[in-house]
């Protein structure tokens, strides 16, 4: 996809452009930090699964970039975070001022862009997406530090905050190619269930990985105060006083015991099952494909479902 990219790639550096020097500094920053760009290459892999070749799927796919990274700069505030894809974070290196407004610069340029492809769908999409993210980014706020959460409402928060944008940007593939609407939801019900695991993986990995290899902070979630599903699992399976020191380290969002969490998470065989939930989502979003006509693009996504599954960054 390398010459497709290319073209969003010019699209971002294109639509960047501002007369406020210090909003050019931060949003090239940000967007030139590297990242998988999945959201993107969705909007584009459906439209061409789905026979859409026009330039708008370019202006697109940019689009979902900028709403992408506007949610990572005002993420990264809230949370208070130091380090992101291996890099110094806007906030701690601008200043968390500056990280807001640049964020709200994004959106509103993203909004720019949508209106200029001039179909009233790619804008009911957006918009929702954008609203229910919102809605989610409150929804884990007020999880955060909770250690009686229960699974449904930390998915409930996964499907809002990070599988609603996947489920725009397949979407928007099938909008652009203007496909029947049985077909539009399967693209749709793809987007959420790869958003879905792709959360899920990311949750497990903070307590697998390390640092160098996922460019933040192992052991963020937890300094957070947030509630993830490999926790969850943890404290279902563990003795009274290993459950007892969980609820202690997200209640204050306490690091000092990491490694003993660590160690428990994955005694208790917390990461196997996270992985397996990721692993269901997966399969439901390779069922969702079979909407499609035959495909090399479809091939594509069908890879994605399990990179999505077994990546270790």
């Amino acid at each position: 996809m390398a010459a497709d990219m290319a073209q969003v790639d010019a699209v971002i550096h294109r639509r960047l452009a501002s007369e406020v020097a210090l909003i050019n500094q931060i949003s090239h920053y940000i967007v030139t930090a590297g990242g998988k760009r999945i959201r993107p290459r969705l909007v584009l892999l459906f439209a061409e699964a789905l026979g859409f070749a026009g330039p708008e799927k370019y202006e697109l796919a940019a689009t979902v970039e900028f709403i992408h990274t506007a949610t990572l700069l005002h993420d990264d505030v809230v949370d208070e975070s130091s380090l992101r894809r291996g890099r110094q974070t806007a906030n701690a290196l601008f200043g968390n001022a500056a990280s807001v407004l640049v964020g709200d610069f994004l959106y509103s340029r993203a909004f720019q862009m949508m209106v200029g492809v001039n179909r009233m769908r790619v804008l009911d999409v957006l918009a929702d997406a954008t609203n229910v993210i919102a809605e989610g980014e409150v929804l884990q706020l007020m999880n955060m530090h909770d250690p009686d959460l229960a699974v449904e409402d930390y998915l409930r928060v996964i499907r809002y905050k990070t599988a609603k944008l996947f489920e725009a940007s397949a979407r928007l593939g099938a909008v652009l190619a203007e496909a029947p609407q049985a077909v539009e939801e399967a693209c749709a019900d793809y987007g959420r269930s790869l958003g879905t695991a792709f959360q899920l993986v990311d949750d497990l990995l903070d307590y697998e990985g390390d640092t160098h290899a996922l460019g933040k902070n192992v052991g963020d979630d937890l300094r957070e105060g947030k509630p993830t599903l490999p926790l969850l699992v943890a404290m279902s399976r563990s003795t009274e006083d290993e459950r007892q020191m969980i609820r202690h380290a997200i209640e204050h969002g306490e690091v000092a015991r990491l490694d003993e969490i660590i160690a428990l998470v994955r005694r208790t065989g917390a990461l196997d099952a996270t992985r397996e939930a990721a692993r269901t989502q997966a399969d439901k979003a390779r069922d969702a494909l079979s909407a499609l006509p035959a495909s090399k693009a479809k091939d594509l996504l069908l890879e994605s479902c399990a990179r999505s599954v077994e990546r270790s960054s």
